[in-house]
């Protein structure tokens, strides 16, 4: 999960469409507004290129209980199926991390540890960062059903796709540092928009003493 920059003024269909009864909150201009300020990846996993993009509410609006949700711009977000399934759990209805609002890199660390995700508050004081990092964790290791146990693989080999192909790139920079090719391939990797973009970015951010040079490609200074 990284920091998402919202584009506003909100689509126009949204205003439109609540005024209806069965207004829809899935228009064309709400699903490419939000493929193109998201970068086309799920917020949550960041498995990008979705197929079949579903809209979710980062705070439910449980079936009309909260009307005021349902058309809400700022509580649109683009989420792949699986993902939006893993959160339709009560424990996350009280609100995990607005990335749109709050930087996720401040508040969590992104890790592939021996084959397996460690993410994890920094604070375990921030309520939300705690339990967005259950719910990231969740998105790659809840295997309850056949269909999870086979989504959260697919999700588990992208990323360590991704993480080998990044390797691959660092160690070729380790022997020609002054390679501008390789340096961009390596920046390509570390923007907010590549896949799976949080854990590169920490990978780097824990290891600047070897690449002094990437720091500001992982900044977490506020823009």
């Amino acid at each position: 999960m990284v920091k998402i920059e919202r584009s506003y003024p909100a689509p126009e269909s949204l205003a439109v469409e609540a005024l209806k009864k069965n207004g829809s909150y899935r228009e064309k201009d709400v699903i490419d507004r939000l493929r193109d300020d998201f970068h086309d990846k799920c917020y949550i996993c960041e498995i990008k290129g979705l197929q079949d993009p579903e809209v979710e509410h980062l705070l439910p609006h449980k079936n009309g209980k909260y009307p005021e949700r349902k058309f809400d711009w700022d509580n649109l977000f683009l989420c792949c199926g699986h993902c939006n399934k893993v959160k339709n759990n009560e424990r996350y209805d009280k609100g995990i991390i607005d990335c749109c609002r709050r930087n996720p890199e401040e508040l969590m660390n992104f890790l592939l540890q021996d084959g397996d995700i460690v993410v994890s508050a920094k604070n375990l004081d921030d309520e939300q960062a705690v339990l967005t990092a259950a719910l990231i964790y969740e998105t790659f290791n809840l295997r309850n059903t056949g269909i999870r146990n086979a989504a959260c693989e697919h999700r588990l080999r992208a990323l360590m796709s991704n993480m080998n192909v990044f390797y691959r790139e660092l160690e070729k920079y380790k022997k020609c540092p002054d390679s501008k090719r390789n340096k961009r391939v390596i920046c390509s990797h570390l923007r907010r928009d590549s896949e799976f973009a949080a854990f590169k970015r920490n990978y780097v951010r824990e290891r600047l003493s070897e690449y002094p040079a990437l720091a500001p490609y992982v900044s977490l200074a506020k823009e």
